[in-house]
């Protein structure tokens, strides 16, 4: 039946024509051939959801000129002053380092808690004061095994699932419900949750993006979580309540119609005119853990590097300060760190072993050519040697360092600016960045260098070492009776006052320490 006015202005009512029944057919025999008419679909599938938006009662949307209702906006109104507080106190939470550490460490035990304390720098320092440094270094390394343990994969999934259903969270405080509700109300303060709104109906068009944006959010929202724990962890992290705890149940209770009506997304179907829209509710699933316990494990083992520099540093400084009587040693004129700022400007690493070298040639020119060789040459000139044997091997072991000196000074000297082979270093270093084969050049030479520098460091290592050895047995000879190697220790003593077993201890521990602090470099 259809209503039609008259001309007397009463109403009467006419008989529509049924539904042809060529039609009809056509649709039955369409079915049975396996066809399908998909605008006749599609206009079907949307009648009904125009039906079960009236079966709802909401009040939320007109279907009839696709208009959202004030009814709505009062919906999310709701939303908005529960929610809208809780997105300044949560701004950055969603990127917070400080966040994530707060939920893990809301489920380790106090014995993990414990040995997470023992991790800390200042825990390590302290421990490093009274345990070897290797030794400490193994201890922390069961301890790292230990606390990890206690992360089964039970664990780790409760802990990661925690943070996500945190983050769902975080993503709807987010949700800019002000932007969605000015349409309705284009006099609405920002931030005046006291304000009564005067909401307007609005054309259904203009929100489509919004209430997508919004049905993503809200369908992640799932009701099977301790809530109260998800509040607790944030109120932890911004030290006071982000959101009502009953506006939040009451957010829940809707959030939960919401999902079970369908009510929004099938009003987005009927505005957008497609009723196979779906809401895209699926978010990233984050793992906090794994990151969690890698960056424990690599602080850890950075204190204790960093821990073991300091203290090799502060064992260089003191057996700098035995031997040369400072920890500022500066000898080299030519392979030195003036001339390593142009290669480690273009990252080539340049002559890396500068500073053992400065110690060798201050020890072999401060030390060896006045107190070594003095003692040495008293020993040779004045002693009486059971055999000629034994004099030739101290004066071929100091004779040794002689040489090392010279071929440190020709060294040196070799790389001057002046020299064919400095003035090439130089010219393949300004040539480097735009010429691969200078760089290639320069990388090969720069090898060679160092290793040089590197033999001359273990040519005087080594001289030393024998020069110690053979004054070692000079010194056991000394205290021996009889004699076995000088027999006249007594006239020598004339010669220096009584004083030749001291000079003799202190050059044999001069050159032990520089052993040592040699040492330190060839780790």
């Amino acid at each position: 039946m259809k209503e039609q006015d008259n001309n007397s202005g009463s109403k009467v009512y006419l008989k529509t024509s049924p539904e042809p029944k060529a039609g009809f057919f056509k649709k039955f025999f369409n079915l049975l051939l396996g066809k399908s008419d998909s605008k006749w679909e599609k206009r079907k599938l949307l009648r009904d959801i125009d039906k079960s938006l009236k079966r709802m009662h909401q009040r939320y949307y007109s279907s009839r000129n696709c208009t959202v209702l004030p009814q709505f906006a009062k919906f999310f109104y709701d939303f908005y002053k529960t929610l809208g507080p809780a997105k300044t106190l949560v701004q950055h939470a969603d990127s917070s380092g400080a966040l994530k550490i707060i939920v893990i460490e809301s489920f380790l035990s106090d014995e993990q808690i414990e040995l997470k304390n023992r991790f800390q720098e200042e825990s390590i320092r302290e421990r490093v004061k009274y345990t070897d440094t290797k030794k400490l270094t193994e201890e922390l390394k069961q301890e790292l095994l230990d606390f990890f343990a206690a992360f089964d994969t039970e664990k780790i999934k409760l802990i990661n699932g925690h943070y996500n259903f945190l983050r769902k969270f975080l993503n709807l405080a987010h949700f800019d419900f002000y932007f969605l509700l000015k349409k309705f109300d284009t006099n609405l303060p920002e931030g005046n949750f006291f304000y009564k709104p005067s909401f307007e109906p609005v054309n259904g068009e203009y929100l489509i993006d919004e209430l997508k944006d919004f049905l993503d959010v809200a369908l992640a929202i799932e009701d099977n979580v301790n809530w109260n724990v998800i509040l607790d962890l944030l109120k932890e992290y911004r030290g006071v309540e982000v959101v009502s705890r009953n506006g939040w149940k009451k957010v829940l209770k809707q959030l939960q119609d919401i999902q079970r009506t369908r009510v929004i997304e099938l009003i987005l179907k009927h505005i957008d005119n497609d009723p196979y829209y779906k809401p895209n509710s699926q978010i990233s699933y984050v793992k906090i853990v794994e990151p969690y316990l890698t960056k424990i494990k690599t602080q850890t083992e950075l204190t204790i590097q960093k821990l073991a520099k300091e203290k090799q540093g502060k064992h260089i400084d003191f057996l700098c300060n035995k031997i040369f009587g400072t920890t500022s040693v500066l000898r080299m004129q030519n392979y030195n760190e003036q001339k390593n700022t142009i290669f480690k400007k273009k990252m080539l690493g340049g002559f890396i072993h500068v500073t053992p070298l400065n110690y060798v040639k201050a020890f072999l020119i401060d030390y060896s050519k006045k107190s070594i060789r003095d003692v040495v040459d008293l020993l040779i000139v004045k002693g009486k040697w059971t055999t000629n044997i034994l004099s030739q091997q101290l004066s071929d072991s100091y004779q040794q360092l002689v040489d090392v000196s010279e071929n440190l000074l020709t060294f040196d000297e070799s790389l001057s600016d002046e020299t064919p082979e400095g003035s090439k270093l130089k010219n393949l270093a300004i040539r480097a960045d735009r010429d691969k084969g200078a760089a290639r050049l320069l990388r090969q030479m720069l090898k060679e260098i160092n290793d040089t520098a590197k033999k001359i460091m273990f040519d005087a290592a080594q001289g030393l070492i024998i020069l110690a050895k053979n004054l070692k047995s000079l010194l056991d000879d000394y205290s021996k009776q009889p004699h076995e190697l000088i027999i006249n220790w007594k006239e020598i003593d004339t010669h220096t006052d009584n004083m030749i077993k001291p000079k003799i201890i202190n050059i044999y521990k001069q050159i032990y320490y520089f052993i040592k602090l040699l040492q330190m470099y060839s780790r």
